[in-house]
């Protein structure tokens, strides 16, 4: 998320200095190290992004072992981020309205149940593709209600000076948990192939008993709600379409994610003939480019200005993914993959703190699901693609078509008024020196 120049950020700043999340307190003086309902959040978060990471390698697996049929494979993949296009608008002015801790512990109970659930007819027989596209379709459901929860329950917990910082934490966190979960899904799946679907259970359970240890008040609003829940999420919709750069980087974002959302399949593909383990192997190599950019966006965002990353990362992309079509081995996969992962969190940082700060927080679960049900609803169209893509060309002649599409985006970004005219961040170097 960012904010349009000229009078737009005007106002979105100065309704944002009457929410709650932008009222001064001793807090802002507490390093984030130390903020206890922070590092509670993140640590469950850990936990749980490790197992989503171990059930969503061997998810595909188990799909092409028991069924062979990379189109079978994409149909629950499509139905895992279907939640996103459909859910996400309705999602968000709920989260606004309800309490975000209980949306946060019911989601991630819900999930458990459904993730358990596959090792349960594992024993009994074989799977169906129908049933492990609705069990990844729950996951997706309550992936989408948590994250909107607990992007809009962070500006409530972390002053709004420490904001960057604990979203490049996050960024970390996800990356980190990238980096291990592959190659330790494809191990699991070696050794049983209802042995990584019972750690993810597990995970979102250590995540649940994790919020409990959050005290803080998570509620968006103390007023009661009078407009329509249609009405609601249209307000959201509404606030995104006044704000041109906002339109422009989710336009970005949402060609940008189709394009990764396909490629993965296409690598798990490209790579499964040489084992469970190879596939972890090339999926962590990957997942270690983005670790180590989350880490270095920590301090790379104080160097470089908004509009500077949003056209930087897409050209950055636009040059690399041609190099998936001459790599020969699952490693050399998972280099060209870690180096597009590198640029990614950094361009999330700036977007995330955009929206942090700018947004008023009552707002700010339908500011974000309107943008979501874009920018993540097309990850069941790539799902989609990826698998028709397969069945039509080679995997590299699909990897040459997203290629294609990633040149035209950073065309795109570069001819963009809206990009160049982009407003600063308050850590952009040029507000720094004024």
């Amino acid at each position: 998320m960012t904010s349009s120049p000229g009078r737009a950020v005007t106002s979105s700043a100065g309704r944002a200095k009457t929410s709650r999340a932008a009222i001064p307190s001793a807090e802002t003086t507490t390093p984030l190290r130390r903020n206890r309902d922070f590092a509670a959040l993140w640590s469950g978060q850990v936990v749980s992004a490790l197992g989503a990471q171990i059930g969503g390698t061997a998810m595909p697996l188990l799909v092409l072992a028991t069924r062979g049929s990379p189109a079978d494979a994409g149909l629950v993949a499509a139905a895992g981020t279907l939640p996103y296009l459909v859910a996400n608008l309705p999602a968000g002015p709920l989260v606004d309205r309800w309490n975000r801790r209980s949306i946060l512990l019911v989601s991630e109970l819900v999930a458990a149940a459904a993730v358990a659930s596959v090792p349960v007819v594992l024993w009994r027989g074989t799977p169906t593709v129908a049933f492990l596209a609705a069990v990844a379709f729950v996951q997706g459901l309550c992936a989408v209600f948590f994250g909107l929860a607990e992007r809009a329950a962070l500006p409530l917990i972390v002053p709004a000076v420490h904001l960057p910082a604990a979203m490049a934490r996050n960024e970390a966190r996800a990356r980190g948990a990238g980096l291990i979960g592959p190659p330790l899904g494809g191990l699991l799946f070696a050794a049983g192939r209802a042995v990584p679907f019972l750690v993810d259970a597990v995970s979102y359970l250590l995540s649940a008993l994790a919020l409990l240890l959050v005290r803080k008040d998570l509620r968006g609003s103390d007023e009661t709600p009078t407009e329509p829940l249609w009405r609601a999420a249209v307000e959201g919709l509404r606030w995104v379409w006044r704000q041109p750069l906002i339109r422009t980087a989710i336009a970005l974002l949402a060609v940008s994610n189709l394009v990764f959302q396909a490629l993965v399949l296409i690598l798990i593909v490209l790579a499964h003939d040489r084992g469970a383990t190879e596939v972890g192997l090339m999926l962590g190599v990957y997942s270690a480019g983005g670790l180590a950019g989350a880490l270095a966006a920590t301090r790379l965002h104080r160097h470089l200005t908004a509009p500077r990353v949003i056209v930087g990362v897409n050209r950055v992309w636009a040059a690399l993914l041609p190099l998936f079509t001459v790599a020969a081995t699952p490693l050399q996969l998972g280099l060209v993959g870690a180096a597009c992962a590198f640029v990614g969190p950094l361009w999330n940082v700036v977007l995330m703190t955009y929206a942090a700060v700018l947004v008023p927080n009552e707002l700010l679960g339908r500011v974000m699901s309107a943008a979501m049900t874009v920018t993540w609803g097309v990850m069941p169209l790539a799902s989609l693609l990826a698998g028709y893509l397969l069945t039509t060309l080679t995997a590299k002649g699909a990897i040459g078509v997203l290629a294609a599409v990633m040149l035209a985006t950073a065309v795109a970004a570069t001819a963009s008024p809206a990009v160049r005219n982009a407003p600063p961040l308050p850590s952009d170097p040029a507000r720094q020196k004024t």
